[in-house]
């Protein structure tokens, strides 16, 4: 499959470009950024094809992996799936409703396959522990925290990114947090609370149609030495973890790409297809709406 992609920052840097690159079953046909002295340095890494148009990169490809804000993200990802071309995506999928709602019609509508990279999803450990919760019954609560230190580490690739300085941990990490308990507890019915901690810090209580409420803590602003994602879960079974740590983001990219390809051959749905990534942003967007009004 020949894929492109489309941005230039940290995490394009760090993720997609390595494992285009390294992928068996991927042709790394080139790169568009916002910014074409960033794609020619970028490409040149990686021994592709730097472009100026992003629509002559669509021509030229399959499928399209995109690194770039949630906002701009949507418009492309519209535009590709309009094309013709499958979608390998980033959390949040947009930035509103509206948007992540047109991206998720537009695959539907032309019939692409879609993945969008929640990154816990696609570590082994984490995979397998998911798929194993979610086949137990009898869950009673969840814990999820998911602490970052991007605005307060000082050395984050990420710290003067706009979006993020924009939305928050709550669009930033409460993607992962989502992508983690939904499969396990079920959909949620509701966001019953929402809260503000120190910083970007805010504190959610999500009812799921399972029956089991799950309260969720995110934050890109917590001190360096208490960062980390944890994840309980307490019930009939007992009390369950996720696994710590992780084989980084290059083999997860990986693996979100063979789904991708799996779903594209087969045109069965992958679990995190952008029709979810719509489900997860009505969530945070619902629970922006509490927050918002807590702050008056």
């Amino acid at each position: 499959m020949r894929i492109g992609l489309l941005g230039t920052g940290p995490w394009a840097q760090m993720a997609h470009a390595p494992a285009l690159e390294a992928h068996p079953q991927l042709e790394f046909t080139g790169v568009w950024g916002r910014r074409p002295d960033a794609a020619k340095e970028l490409a040149g890494r990686h021994g592709t094809r730097a472009y100026d148009d992003a629509d002559a990169l669509l021509d030229d490809v399959d499928a399209v992996a995109v690194a770039l804000p949630p906002g701009v993200q949507a418009d492309l990802a519209v535009r590709a799936a309009r094309a013709g071309r499958h979608l390998l995506l980033d959390k949040p999928l947009a930035a509103t409703v509206a948007q992540a709602r047109a991206v998720a019609e537009a695959a539907r509508e032309a019939q692409v396959a879609s993945v969008v990279f929640f990154t816990t999803r696609f570590q082994t450990a984490a995979a397998t522990w998911i798929t194993e919760q979610a086949a137990e019954e009898g869950w009673f609560t969840a814990r999820a925290q998911w602490l970052g230190s991007v605005f307060s580490g000082g050395d984050s690739p990420f710290a003067h990114s706009p979006w993020r300085r924009e939305k928050g941990a709550l669009w930033d990490v409460g993607p992962h947090a989502l992508s983690v308990l939904l499969p396990v507890l079920g959909d949620a019915v509701r966001v019953a609370a929402a809260a503000h901690g120190p910083g970007d810090t805010a504190h959610l209580v999500v009812e799921h149609e399972g029956g089991a409420f799950s309260s969720l803590t995110l934050s890109l602003t917590a001190p360096p030495a208490a960062a980390g994602a944890e994840v309980e879960l307490r019930g009939a079974a007992g009390v369950a973890r996720l696994p710590s740590g992780g084989d980084g983001p290059v083999p997860a990219l990986c693996r979100a790409a063979d789904a991708l390809l799996a779903a594209a051959r087969t045109g069965r749905p992958h679990p995190c297809d952008a029709a979810f990534g719509l489900r997860v942003t009505e969530i945070l967007a619902e629970a922006e709406v509490l927050l918002n009004a807590e702050q008056g």
